[in-house]
């Protein structure tokens, strides 16, 4: 008796009118995050002169909002698969709404730093969540690498309007009106979201394991409070101990994971190749970018001498590129297979670090502007591609942990990078300053100046024109050495995580495609 035929696998549904509609609404708080990442240490000197904080309370207001994202992402991305991405997506954007309006009534440090945290642990809600509908609602491979290349560039998008946009606020508004950013977004969200957003959720997932929750949280804040440490005032006994009180909870979280019949994250995910290397190379990749990134609008502005504004007005063109190459990244991925199309692109990055290392001279505007155009043209295909390896990989049902899990090695990936290679860059600035320094110069006033670029700014104003202005040549150039090895560190990691994306994206089988997991 012959067996019968095989039934063949229906085909994904395509997506609908409504699917990409509802993308459209997807974007909003992915560009919000963006700008309020962005916008806050523009408004810091008004903020400042306004509340008094003291230097510590000024650091809890500008480091609080990503320490609680951070900290809260793995635990909000798998409770979305337990109560509904939808249902924690319109939460977390009411509570954003109402956190953003306390922050711009602030009337003291404290407060602000109060409601500062509850906007980070309302916007950990909206990134996994936005990110795990979109697998959801996109069923067809190329059509969810499109889907993903569209939420990315909302981010590009916020992050390259964020100095403009707050640099006119500024302008003409308060500090407060910085904030209130997130609330004509949000009830726009409130309002489409229920109709265009279906509803998904793990129906087979237990209830939230309370104690695995507080163990993620506790070990991802106990991490990121000890590297952010390191990187603003050294290594320290306090810095080391943080991070490593974060690890040994770490271990605790993985031990429960292992005994609970229904863990809160499942750890099988790193089990599939695409992944786990995907998340690695996420992470590394924002780790070489953000040890240079971050010092470009301090140079613009600290060397150059250009304002906030000016600053957000000449790095449009790299976010503008950044934006035309992640369109392009869909249409390159259907003739290349993504582990040849992802090391390519950050091979095509190392340019833009060499760029960064020759900056100092009468062409450093151009040499900045075009680095990070090259940098951000480079990076994209490990973005897009790598978030949708990670988010793909996943079944549908752990989506929300899967998002979770790339947003938290995209934080982590940053802290590691300001930590690390901003440390030895800020080594290398007081080496320079304290070789290079005027003599005479009063102690409090050179202590300031070994410190950062802007005390050597603010004490370059308080002497007489001459010293001032050597003393301003020194920083300038002690900067500029700084930026050089940051460039050469990162250049190095770029480097490395492109022969892991070139080795390790691939079938095991073959060994010419990416690992991807069952759709």
């Amino acid at each position: 008796m012959s067996s019968p035929p095989p039934v063949s696998a229906m085909p994904p549904r395509p997506a609908t009118r409504r699917e990409w509609w509802g993308l459209a609404v997807l974007v909003l708080p992915t560009l919000l995050l963006a700008l309020d990442m962005t916008v806050l240490h523009l408004a810091a000197p008004h903020l400042s002169a306004d509340l008094r904080p003291s230097s510590s309370e000024l650091l809890w207001i500008l480091d609080i909002y990503g320490f609680m994202i951070a900290g809260f992402l793995v635990t909000m991305g798998t409770l979305g698969d337990r109560i509904g991405r939808r249902r924690l997506l319109l939460a977390g954007a009411f509570a954003f709404g109402v956190a953003s309006v306390l922050a711009a009534l602030s009337a003291t440090a404290a407060m602000l730093i109060a409601t500062r945290a509850l906007l980070g642990i309302a916007g950990a809600t909206l990134m996994p969540s936005t990110l795990s509908l979109i697998r959801n609602m996109f069923h067809v491979e190329r059509e969810r690498t499109v889907a993903i290349t569209v939420w990315m560039t909302g981010f590009i998008v916020g992050s390259a309007i964020g100095p403009l946009v707050g640099g006119v606020l500024l302008e003409y508004f308060p500090w407060g009106s910085v904030f209130l950013l997130g609330v004509p977004v949000m009830l726009v969200l409130l309002v489409a979201g229920p109709l265009l957003l279906p509803e998904f959720r793990d129906d087979a997932a237990g209830p939230l394991d309370l104690p695995s929750a507080l163990l993620s949280i506790s070990m991802v804040l106990a991490v990121i409070f000890g590297i952010k440490s390191v990187a603003r005032d050294g290594v320290t006994l306090a810095a080391l101990a943080a991070v490593l009180l974060g690890l040994v909870i770490g271990l605790l979280f993985v031990r429960r994971q292992r005994r609970l019949a229904q863990p809160m994250f499942d750890l099988g995910l790193f089990a599939n190749r695409g992944f786990s290397v995907s998340v690695a190379a996420m992470l590394l990749t924002i780790l070489a970018l953000s040890g240079t990134w971050l010092m470009v609008f301090q140079y613009l502005q600290g060397v150059l001498g250009l304002s906030p504004l000016d600053a957000g007005i000449v790095m449009l063109p790299p976010a503008l590129l950044q934006v035309l190459a992640s369109m392009w990244v869909p249409r390159l991925a259907r003739r290349h297979p993504p582990h040849r199309l992802v090391s390519a692109g950050l091979l095509l990055a190392l340019p833009g670090f060499v760029a960064m290392m020759l900056v100092g001279g009468p062409a450093s505007l151009w040499l900045l502007v075009g680095g990070t155009s090259v940098l951000g043209v480079g990076v994209m295909p490990m973005m897009i591609l790598g978030t949708d390896l990670v988010v793909g990989a996943a079944p549908p049902a752990k989506t929300g942990a899967a998002a979770a899990t790339s947003e938290t090695a995209t934080e982590l990936g940053m802290a590691l990078g300001i930590a690390i290679i901003g440390s030895v860059g800020a080594a290398i600035y007081r080496g320079r300053m304290l070789a290079g320094l005027p003599e005479g110069l009063p102690a409090e006033l050179a202590a300031s100046a070994v410190d950062t670029l802007g005390g050597a700014l603010g004490a370059a104003e308080r002497l007489p024109g001459e010293t001032g202005a050597a003393l301003l040549h020194v920083a300038r150039e002690a900067f500029s050495a700084a930026l050089h090895v940051n460039a050469l560190i990162g250049a190095a990691i770029m480097l490395v995580t492109a022969l892991i994306a070139a080795l390790f994206l691939r079938r095991p089988a073959d060994g010419g495609e990416p690992a991807q997991g069952k759709h």
